[in-house]
């Protein structure tokens, strides 16, 4: 398989990265700021969690609570391959920056890819205000 395009988007919050860890790694949390990923979410088995999506209900697996601010998740549709989603929460002096590797999806065109980035960076800025408030 050929590397895709990918975009880093981030944003700097002026909040202690173990606080803002602990906020971001609990897949509850995600409805209050990740409106890309879902509006609601519910455990299902295992590491497995059934998320309210744009597209539907899909099924999401969040990476196991680490030490290195890994906040990776899968977005696994039905019919689909898996959608991978490289986030990272990184200290930066007295707070810290999250970052998303987008990573564009095969048969994506540019402008659904740039529509994507535009949504993820109003995500990131609504997490923004959530965690400084």
């Amino acid at each position: 398989m050929a590397t895709r395009a990918s975009r880093v988007l981030s944003v700097r919050i002026e909040r202690p990265r173990d606080a803002a860890y602990a906020f971001l790694a609990d897949p509850k949390n995600f409805p209050y700021w990740a409106s890309g990923l879902c509006s609601a979410i519910e455990p299902l088995e295992g590491e497995l969690w059934l998320a309210q999506t744009p597209q539907g209900p899909l099924r999401v697996r969040f990476s196991p609570r680490n030490a290195f601010g890994v906040l990776d998740h899968d977005v696994l549709p039905e019919q689909a391959p898996a959608v991978h989603i490289p986030l990272r929460l990184i200290a930066n002096g007295d707070g810290c920056e999250l970052q998303l590797t987008l990573l564009r999806q095969p048969q994506m065109d540019d402008a659904t890819f740039e529509r994507d980035a535009q949504w993820v960076e109003k995500d990131l800025r609504a997490i923004k205000v959530l965690l400084e408030s």
